[in-house]
């Protein structure tokens, strides 16, 4: 897979990886080493794009995600280490009003992570709340990107109507959007059914990234209604959605047994089969290897159907992002 020629993103097409706030709210000083041996882990294995937010870990642990990310970077050695790609993302907080709010944020998230940023996102739109707005925050992404303090812009949340009203403010400045990030998978095939945005980000050279491509862990097959589910909101979530999504499920293992993969492989699998990076977390060696295993092989096409088909007739779908705009 071709990397995008305004951003360089080494074996984009190998493997990308989330280094998201699942791992970061239960962070504990003692869980340093464990986390660095995931991040040795999928870097030797051509697991080279990270992606992180200003917004995980902030509050107790002020941008502990970032800064983590940057302390693993920096200490690797071994290869694939000139390949390491990190993305963040900045966060719209209702007390960043101007542009500059924004551009001071990007300096503090590369102070954070010891580096200049591979790729500045923006985490979400305005446009459902306050489209007034998001012109300044996009100027600060900009002034972040003709500085030179950022290699490439990308966004997230966006659908296309909002996405081609950026392009074209960018274009006016010869910025372009390198990436878009939403979320994707087998329960949430929203952005791609719905909304048309793979062929919209393919006419404008915008490569796809999938985020929560196991859906929040319930493609795992870890779960079900009568074991242990998550506590709080997640495990209501759950609940609410097993029972409807036992036709995908089943398909996932019966895929998953036959090509000798675990389902989370599979899933990961079609993520990628359809054109995007998906970036699946991992808070342990454990689920690292589990998600490596999605890479160096194909779906079929007509596993890649099978799994379309089955997905389409299934009610019961993954609740959208509430900053996911039109």
């Amino acid at each position: 897979m071709e990397t995008h020629p305004e951003l360089s993103l080494p074996n984009m097409g190998c493997g990308t990886w989330s280094w998201g706030n699942q791992i970061l709210w239960g962070y504990k000083e003692s869980m340093d080493h464990q986390l660095q041996e995931v991040f040795n882990l999928c870097v030797s294995h051509g697991v080279t794009l990270f992606d992180t937010g200003d917004s995980y870990g902030t509050g107790r642990l002020n941008g502990r995600s970032e800064l983590l990310l940057g302390k693993f970077s920096h200490e690797y050695q071994g290869i694939g280490q000139e390949n390491i790609c990190i993305a963040t993302k900045l966060a719209a907080y209702p007390w960043r009003w101007t542009s500059q709010s924004m551009a001071i944020a990007g300096q503090a998230s590369a102070r954070r992570l010891g580096r200049k940023i591979d790729l500045v996102q923006m985490h979400w739109s305005t446009a459902n709340y306050a489209p007034w707005l998001e012109g300044n925050l996009l100027d600060g992404l900009a002034y972040l990107y003709e500085s030179g303090l950022v290699s490439g812009v990308g966004l997230s949340n966006y659908g296309p109507e909002r996405l081609q009203w950026v392009y074209n403010r960018f274009k006016q400045r010869n910025i372009p959007i390198s990436t878009l990030q939403v979320q994707y998978s087998l329960l949430s095939t929203y952005p791609f059914t719905q909304l048309g945005l793979k062929e919209v980000c393919d006419d404008l050279g915008i490569k796809l990234i999938a985020y929560s491509p196991l859906a929040l862990g319930l493609l795992t097959g870890k779960f079900s209604q009568t074991g242990n589910l998550p506590p709080g909101i997640r495990g209501f979530l759950f609940k609410q959605l097993l029972p409807g999504i036992k036709p995908i499920l089943g398909c996932l293992r019966i895929i998953a047994d036959f090509r000798n993969k675990t389902m989370s492989q599979v899933a990961i699998n079609w993520c990628m089969r359809k054109g995007t990076i998906p970036i699946p977390g991992a808070k342990n060696v454990e689920q690292a290897k589990d998600n490596i295993g999605a890479l160096g092989w194909e779906l079929s096409d007509a596993e890649v159907t099978e799994l379309d088909q089955v997905a389409n007739k299934v009610d019961k779908k993954m609740v959208q992002n509430i900053f996911q705009t039109k």
